[in-house]
Formats: structure tokens, sequence, C-alpha cells
């Protein structure tokens, strides 16, 4: 995959997140895709999967900022280091992630693996 398609992901997760929008997130995965959100816990499968898993996090966050940049991209993905800032419902507590990205798409563009890495800083 070329830099600018990876990145032209990167940029719809960023839209989806920032706007709190589950089904725009699902519609970047395919029908059978992995969504791992650590390392160690069962992975999101699937859209439906996918769009539960958004649903949740997301509601419970507003003024969501997000970065990225992009680390390098293979022949199936690409790695990015993102950070994120937003504030928590309903404590309004101020958060602060900082993580990485593995992404696999396929030749639509669509992911088909999803791993992150993330710590919070506040």
């Amino acid at each position: 995959m070329d830099q600018a398609k990876f990145t032209y992901w990167l940029d719809a997760y960023k839209r989806a997140w920032a706007t709190r929008d589950p089904e725009a997130a699902a519609n970047l995965f395919t029908a059978n895709a992995t969504y791992h959100e650590t390392p160690f816990d069962e992975p999101a499968r699937g859209r439906e999967g996918i769009l539960d898993y958004w649903s949740g996090v997301t509601r419970n966050q507003e003024a969501i900022e997000f970065s990225y940049e992009v680390i390098a991209t293979t022949e199936a993905g690409g790695i990015a280091h993102w950070r994120s800032e937003f504030t928590s419902l309903p404590s309004r507590s101020a958060i602060a992630l900082d993580g990485i990205f593995l992404v696999k798409l396929d030749a639509d563009g669509k992911c088909t693996e999803f791993r992150e890495w993330w710590h919070k800083r506040k």
C-alpha cells in the first residue's frame, strides 16, 4: 500500500472519531475484520462487532482531538504513531492518549486487521 492510501484511511478514522460516528468508523472495515484495542483482550470481530465497540467508546467522549504520523507502510498495511485528547464523560476529566496503530488494508482500502497499543498520559 502506498502512503497516500494509508493517510486517506487514517483521515477517515480521524473524522469518525472526532464526530463520534460509529457507523462511519465501522464502514472503514471489512465484514470480517478484527479490531484489537489492546494486545491482550479479545478483538471486536466483523463490522457489527466494531460498530458495537465504537458505539460504546465514543458515547462517553467529547471535544475529541486526534493527530497521527505515518511511520511506515508495507505492501499490506501501515504503522502510525497517534495521539488523542478528549473530555471523558460524565466526570469531565481530560484524557490524553498516545499510541501506535498497525493497520492492514485490502485492495479497496478497507481495514482487514487493526491492532493498537496505547498509553494514557493524563
